[in-house]
């Protein structure tokens, strides 16, 4: 009985191959996203992380960052 469900009834290659194809592909465009995250977030943390209050305060109250803001927070 087991030997018939791993077998599959001669579908096993297919079967396994879909599955790992799958698994493959998912991991593969998980990582890639991942290292573009982080790319994204070193440039960020390099660009406006050094903000004072001030500079914060002030680029909040500008009309195109309100927009960006209001956008961002209704998604």
């Amino acid at each position: 009985m087991i030997y018939e469900l791993l077998f599959m009834n001669g579908y096993a290659v297919y079967v396994l191959s879909a599955f790992s194809f799958t698994l493959l592909s998912f991991l593969g465009l998980y990582l890639l996203t991942k290292a573009q995250f982080l790319k994204e977030q070193k440039k960020f943390v390099a660009k406006f992380g050094s903000l004072t209050t001030e500079q914060a305060n002030s680029a909040k109250s500008q009309r195109v960052n309100k927009e960006i803001l209001a956008n961002a927070t209704n998604n």
